[in-house]
């Protein structure tokens, strides 16, 4: 069974920075898109970043110059660099990783979630 665990959320003033790390871990699995994604309060779950194996980045336009997704494949770890933050990021992020594995097959998988809060 594939696993990702998600680290480096908390509470941040508008224009500071958070970096995010998502670390995919099990047996016998292969890893091609990663991403984030994030839901507010009362909102639906949106696209942040997505990151293919061929490293070819894709971003919300809401998070475009701020953000930067990156990935070191040897560890299987996906990576959210945040900046210029703002309140209207506060959300939980969850990482996500479309994973082949063994008899599963291929399947999306979910982080439990990070919270991250901008706020003065």
């Amino acid at each position: 069974q594939v696993q990702l665990v998600e680290s480096g959320g908390g509470l941040v003033q508008p224009g500071g920075s958070l970096r995010l790390s998502c670390a995919a871990s099990g047996s016998n699995f292969r890893i091609s898109t990663m991403g984030w994604y994030r839901q507010a309060p009362g909102k639906q779950r949106e696209l942040v970043a997505t990151i293919p194996s061929g490293n070819n980045t894709n971003y919300a336009d809401s998070v475009k110059g701020r953000f930067t997704i990156s990935r070191e494949n040897a560890k299987n770890t996906v990576y959210l660099q945040m900046n210029s933050l703002k309140p209207e990021d506060t959300a939980v992020y969850y990482c996500n990783g479309l994973i082949s594995s063994g008899s599963i097959g291929t399947r999306n998988y979910w982080g439990q979630g990070t919270q991250v809060t901008v706020s003065s």
